[in-house]
């Protein structure tokens, strides 16, 4: 199979759900900023981190423990696909070798192939990468699919990537406490973005 990323590739790939033609590409960190990569083990050990506030205590992480940012995701993918049943995914699923095709050019592809790109940037994420991709994808399709596109930050996240998209590109920014209140806001753009698309507010994205 070639590179090129179809509308049609990435259904493949990702199986059936209730809206199969409806996608929706998550885009957000794969990895949580982790104390236990930057400190030495000598830093760390005259740490006591069972006595540090929750929200410092959560930086420290094991190695070895499943990572809470791409943890994230996927729990709203797969609520996403169960309810309302939209073609969720994240870049990952197509399998597309980096080689063959660089993140960001995937990123702009899923993007403009996709009904709605949603930016999912959580407190503890490493959100810079996920900023230089963000940026990309919005200097490629802002004039086209802006009306497509979501930003939802949780609420202690202060970016001045979100400003400047903000002001530069006049996107759609919500902010989110809880994870139920992150699924709330993505459920509620998808379903603005259908009704507009079944009401002709918004061109149906071609078959390819």
């Amino acid at each position: 199979m070639g590179t090129e990323i179809t509308r049609n590739r990435i259904r493949e790939a990702l199986g059936s759900v209730a809206y199969s033609e409806f996608l929706l590409y998550i885009m957000g960190p794969y990895k949580s900023f982790n104390l236990a990569y930057v400190l030495s083990e000598e830093e760390r050990a005259d740490i006591k981190i069972e006595e540090l506030p929750g929200p410092i205590r959560r930086l420290f992480k094991r190695r070895d423990d499943v990572d809470e940012a791409q943890a994230l995701l996927r729990r709203v993918q797969g609520s996403l696909r169960a309810d309302p049943g939209v073609n969720a995914f994240l870049a990952v699923d197509v399998d597309i070798d980096v080689d063959d095709v660089d993140a960001a050019t995937q990123s702009i592809e899923y993007a403009r192939r996709s009904n709605v790109t949603a930016f999912v940037l959580p407190y503890l994420g490493h959100n810079f990468g996920v900023g230089e991709e963000a940026g990309s994808v919005l200097e490629a399709l802002s004039e086209t699919h802006g009306d497509r596109m979501l930003f939802v930050h949780e609420a202690d996240v202060t970016s001045a990537m979100l400003r400047a998209a903000n002001e530069r590109w006049d996107l759609r920014i919500e902010s989110y406490e809880t994870e139920a209140e992150l699924l709330d806001r993505l459920k509620l753009f998808v379903a603005d973005v259908m009704n507009r698309e079944l009401h002709g507010d918004l061109d149906p994205l071609h078959e390819s």
